[in-house]
């Protein structure tokens, strides 16, 4: 599905069923140097089972129009401009990583528009090393390799893949590579410049999930949890097994959690 935001193309998977917003809708929001296909189980699962589902590609990610947003406030801006392009008064945000710190900056400044949110493997602060940092300028290559590696729990997950024929590191390589360049970059500045975390948590009013992995190194259980404290009555989950990547690496988990989560909303109204 394409929509026209603030001028330009963006694209939005509807998880293999036509949009309706009319229905509980859910906006699945990617983390760095990532695009929609990260959501492909949750939210294909989703479109099927009562929900208007939006996973986005960001502004210069995936089939979407650049250029790419530099910082997660404008992030979070953008998001209620996409729903305005849906025709959606309000949705529950789904964010992974850089995703999840714009789920948390969006409903805490624009709370008319976000039902409740998700955020998977969420931190604050979302520091990167200045290695790391230096390599997605200079070296995107290398620097893919660091990430993709860092992101899993396991650099060989065979035989413990979900599915047959299923390579893990292989498909979030790909991905990566897939992705323009120079995104890689302002996605991870602004990851580590973003400076709000705790104060917007204690802004958010609606109800808030963290899915955390415990053998995350990237965004460390510890921290969010420590994060998931600033949002009053906030649910904590954690998946045992699984790095960063928790889509690819627990996916039944992560959508497990989502399901009892967002349940409510097809029995509320919005």
């Amino acid at each position: 599905m394409e929509l026209q935001v603030q001028g330009r193309k963006a694209y939005c998977y509807t998880g293999g069923k036509s949009f309706d917003a009319a229905l509980p809708a859910v906006v699945f929001v990617h983390g760095a140097e990532h695009d929609h296909s990260v959501w492909v189980l949750q939210s294909r699962y989703l479109a099927h089972h009562g929900y208007g589902v939006l996973a986005l590609d960001l502004p210069g990610h995936g089939r979407s129009d650049g250029p790419a947003l530099t910082a997660v406030e404008a992030i979070a801006d953008w998001i209620p401009a996409l729903l305005d392009a849906a025709g959606v008064a309000r949705a529950a945000l789904v964010g992974h990583s850089m995703g999840a710190l714009a789920a948390l900056d969006c409903a805490a400044r624009h709370s008319q528009r976000v039902s409740r949110i998700a955020l998977i493997g969420a931190a604050f602060p979302m520091r990167v090393s200045p290695e790391l940092l230096e390599a997605t300028k200079n070296d995107e290559p290398r620097a893919q390799d660091m990430v993709n590696i860092w992101s899993h729990s396991s650099y060989a997950h065979y035989p413990s893949n979900p599915g047959p024929g299923f390579w893990v590191i292989g498909e979030n390589s790909r991905l990566m590579q897939r992705q323009k360049p120079g995104v890689m970059h302002l996605d991870f500045a602004a990851c580590n410049a973003y400076a709000a975390g705790l104060e917007r948590a204690a802004q958010v009013r609606c109800p808030a999930l963290f899915v955390l992995g415990r053998r995350d190194v990237m965004t460390p259980a510890r921290s969010g949890r420590e994060l998931a404290k600033a949002i009053a009555g906030s649910r904590v989950v954690e998946v045992a097994g699984s790095g960063h990547a928790l889509m690819a690496e627990k996916p039944d988990d992560v959508l497990e959690a989502l399901i009892a989560f967002l349940e409510p909303m097809l029995t509320t109204p919005a």
